[in-house]
């Protein structure tokens, strides 16, 4: 009896790991109840909790006459960076450009959004984290979470827990944390400027405009080209309107599939050992303070805009500047209609809500470029 006891978990079980089960039912919990990012918080509250209970060996490497742990190799799509870009494929397939190309000039407000990115990069290295550290932390307010896992597998993979869960649970929060900095950086009178709404696109552009998207990127920023490149990809998959079941299945069963396995990957790294450190607490508030001035950053350069002459642009799109897509959007759209029921700002919305994606991809780009 103490021999079979001496082999189950239960012995093995330290406080620490104890406390990531805690943690991991939290995820559990908000994922589900709560309905905060389910596709990816399922998976990765899932992948915590199993990697925290003892002996299970799930991350095991190969040793002589025995194969690995069943996430050991799974793993190895992350590592490999193979992971993020299938899901941008997938993202691109799901995207519709034509707000963001019939109204150019939200472009801007895509670049804006990124202030939060640079600004907590700088912030982190002045609190003792390492220029790689800082960069992959500062990409969390990009609001993009296979960026923000592409960029810290490549620069600082021992964050990739605490970065991971940060990212998709700020994206998740997007409906709290957002109104209240649009409310205070706008006026009443802004909140209810209405934009003109004119969203035919010429198939020639919807078509041209991901493979010159993909060149112009890629000679730009190369180490961006993975990222920006399937994302276009997909897009182009969908826009063509010759590769019907390939769109489909970008749709559906491949960035679903790449989705759950990608959030298992990143949910066994949380163990108790690497993920109960102060350094955590720190990522965590310098998340939220990334993506706090990424918001802000994309208001107020849209609330410059609504000043200059032109059509008229309504400062709350700025907000939609972050890559999460298409909640941003939508949250911009609702704090418009609590002012005026009759605006309509979902589409207008969507215009820098996909700019933010691309780029945020380019800020990753950027970051790789110069920490690498």
């Amino acid at each position: 009896m103490e021999k079979l006891l001496a082999q189950t978990g239960f012995l093995a079980l330290t406080w620490r790991e104890g406390v990531m089960i805690a943690v991991a039912f939290l995820l559990l919990w908000l994922a589900i109840k709560k309905e905060f990012e389910p596709l990816l918080l399922v998976p990765i509250g899932f992948g915590a909790l199993m990697t925290n209970l003892p002996l299970n060996g799930l991350m095991n490497l190969p040793a002589e006459g025995a194969p690995g742990g069943l996430f050991h190799y799974l793993f190895q799509g992350v590592e490999l960076e193979i992971f993020p870009p299938l899901i941008f494929l997938g993202l691109g397939a799901l995207t519709d450009f034509g707000p963001l190309l019939a109204n150019p000039k939200t472009f801007l407000l895509g670049g804006a959004a990124q202030l939060g990115v640079f600004g907590t990069f700088l912030a982190a290295n002045a609190l003792g984290f390492t220029p790689q550290e800082s960069g992959a932390i500062g990409i969390i307010g990009g609001a993009d979470g296979p960026t923000s896992i592409y960029l810290t597998i490549k620069l600082a993979p021992h964050l990739l827990g605490a970065i991971a869960v940060s990212a998709y649970s700020y994206m998740a929060l997007v409906p709290l944390i957002q109104p209240p900095i649009m409310k205070l950086l706008t006026t009443k009178k802004e909140r209810m400027i209405r934009m003109e709404a004119n969203f035919d696109v010429p198939k020639w552009l919807r078509i041209s405009f991901p493979i010159v998207s993909t060149v112009i990127c890629a000679l730009i920023v190369p180490a961006a080209t993975s990222l920006i490149g399937l994302l276009m990809f997909g897009n182009l998959l969908r826009e063509c309107g010759v590769t019907e079941r390939l769109t489909r299945t970008a749709q559906n069963e491949l960035i679903n599939l790449v989705t759950i396995v990608l959030g298992l990957s990143v949910g066994v790294t949380m163990d108790g050992g690497s993920f109960l450190r102060p350094a955590t607490l720190k990522i965590l508030v310098l998340g939220c303070v990334a993506f706090a001035v990424s918001t802000a950053g994309g208001v107020l350069i849209a609330k410059v805009m609504s000043r200059l002459p032109g059509t008229p642009v309504n400062p709350l799109i700025g907000a939609a500047g972050v890559s999460a897509v298409p909640m941003a959007a939508r949250v911009a759209h609702n704090v418009g209609q609590a002012e005026d029921p009759d605006n309509y700002l979902l589409m207008h919305a969507m215009g820098p809500n996909v700019a933010g994606v691309i780029g945020t991809a380019v800020a990753a780009g950027s970051l790789l470029a110069l920490l690498k």
